[in-house]
């Protein structure tokens, strides 16, 4: 396997090594099926980097992918699965895949897709299907770069993305449009933003987890010494004298955890954090004690009292155990279900409704244990 990367790193560091890799994206989903549309992994003639879902599924699709480039094909096809009996799975459901070779001269395209997730701009990937479709369209709302090698295809697959970006349609689409079979893969900013602050044992087991997820992670301590030599490839150290001041850096609807060493530390992070009121969560380390002594000093400092509603502390109090890799764990699984409420409702979690220490309350009302 491939360090966890996104599948277009991935691409761009197999086309930069001078190899050629297979695209395989969930084109469509029908019923019950390992993943959803728009899950995609990248396989190359030793290496694979993210997952379909595992299983026999994901097995045959990455032997398929490297049939192909053992015979040197290109252009890009769709196979149906039928998740039955026969393909040793029994799902039920149908899960449709592209394959999509990808050459060495890729590198351009792939370059305007990583400038528009630097960016935090959503776009979409057009190709065309096809033995000799090796072009690929990359749109977004006010700009269109590359070809499919045909005007009028081009200028319908520029409408058709549009449409879809506009309406902020993600995941994967195979399309019929202007006398051309086409793939559309819609890419949109990650809306998981997490800054952990706090390397130390609970720290370094959270960002672990968070490292094999779609999340975007920025670990933030004043011990530049006392990170690990490799990090997972979604994380980035920030060593600072002032972490405090890293909260400005947070995009709308981030995701803070505050672990540190010490409490005053702890504390200037907690105060900079409420600061703000677009964030999805607040979470930090301790105990009932602890928190109530934050709250007597963040109230004498004229933070409203309505605002200390938003800290959520302990962090990873559904599970018993204080095992720093369990409490990694259980603070993983209560941003993942901020995450999930906050994108069946359309938006960020910071937008909802209820203040994020009632919701977190609500969702550990049914845990084992009293906090």
């Amino acid at each position: 396997m491939i360090a966890n990367l996104r599948w277009t790193d991935a691409l761009r560091d197999a086309v930069g090594s001078g190899e050629r890799a297979v695209l395989v994206a969930v084109a469509a989903a029908a019923g019950s099926t390992p993943r959803e549309a728009g899950t995609a992994m990248v396989v190359t003639r030793d290496a694979q980097a993210g997952t379909i879902g595992g299983g026999h599924l994901e097995f045959e699709a990455t032997r398929l992918a490297r049939e192909a480039l053992a015979a040197g094909n290109g252009g890009s096809w769709a196979v149906r699965f039928p998740l039955a009996a026969r393909l040793g799975q029994c799902c039920g459901g149908v899960a449709t895949l592209v394959f999509a070779m990808i050459d060495a001269d890729s590198g351009p395209w792939l370059d305007v897709v990583a400038s528009c997730q630097r960016a935090a701009t959503a776009c979409a990937i057009v190709a065309r299907l096809g033995a000799g479709s090796g072009g690929r369209l990359v749109v977004t709302l006010d700009d269109a770069r590359g070809t499919l090698g045909d005007s009028a295809v081009d200028s319908a697959s520029v409408a058709d993305a549009r449409a879809r970006l506009a309406q902020g349609e993600g995941g994967t689409a195979l399309v019929e449009t202007a006398g051309a079979s086409l793939f559309v893969h819609v890419l949109r900013p990650s809306a998981f933003h997490v800054h952990v602050f706090g390397n130390g044992h609970v720290g370094r087991a959270l960002v672990q987890v968070l490292g094999a997820l779609p999340a975007e992670v920025a670990w933030v301590d004043t011990r530049e010494h006392d990170f690990p030599a490799a990090v997972p490839a979604n994380v980035e150290v920030v060593a600072t004298d002032d972490p405090a001041a890293e909260i400005a850096a947070a995009p709308r609807g981030a995701y803070v955890v505050v672990l540190t060493h010490s409490h005053s530390l702890d504390f200037d992070v907690v105060e900079a954090a409420l600061a703000r009121d677009d964030l999805a969560y607040v979470g930090m380390i301790g105990s009932k004690a602890k928190r109530a002594q934050f709250e007597r000093r963040l109230l004498q400092r004229g933070v409203p009292a309505g605002a200390l509603e938003r800290v959520t502390c302990p962090v990873g109090a559904a599970l018993a155990s204080k095992e720093p890799g369990v409490i990694a764990v259980g603070i993983a699984a209560e941003l993942l279900k901020l995450r999930e409420q906050a994108l069946l409702a359309g938006g960020h979690a910071a937008s909802a409704a209820a203040p994020i220490g009632a919701r977190m309350r609500a969702l550990r009302s049914t845990a084992p244990r009293d906090e």
